[in-house]
């Protein structure tokens, strides 16, 4: 008797290796380490990437090109410029920040963070961009279920 493996369904709690790249490269490389474990429709992938498991089976090892907007598009208000002296009060006064790098925030509440890339450096200010590294951007999905419960 032969069983048919399972296959991804929303709700399935799932275990697997993935890698998500944009054009600049990796952005999440689980291969090599852990796996991650998660559930389906909890929010810890985008909808997108979500959609593309679904029909997956258990034991399957690839790779999909996901259109633009997997991540959501670009949204220009979540750029935002914060003063030097912002910066200071919310970390390392000492802080150096260069285009690319990203860095953490408290969320409001204080219990969590969020990252901000630096886009641009000004006298008095830095430009932060608040938008997932993935909106508005092809995105490369190379997924191993290990596990599909």
């Amino acid at each position: 008797m032969t069983t048919t493996p399972a296959r991804v369904q929303p709700g399935s709690f799932l275990t697997l290796h993935y890698r998500l790249a944009g054009p600049a490269g990796d952005i999440i490389n689980t291969f090599g380490g852990k796996p991650a474990t998660l559930t389906l429709g909890t929010g810890e992938l985008a909808p997108g990437v979500e959609q593309a498991l679904l029909g997956l089976e258990e034991g399957v090892h690839t790779t999909l090109q996901l259109p633009p907007g997997a991540y959501g598009e670009r949204n220009p208000d979540m750029q935002q410029w914060l003063s030097r002296k912002e910066l200071r009060e919310l970390g390392d006064p000492n802080e150096q920040y260069a285009v690319g790098d990203v860095v953490q925030f408290p969320t409001p509440d204080r219990k969590g963070q969020f990252g901000g890339v630096v886009r641009q450096l000004g006298e008095e200010a830095v430009l932060f961009d608040f938008n997932h590294p993935l909106a508005g951007q092809p995105v490369s999905f190379e997924v191993q279920l290990i596990g599909v419960l």
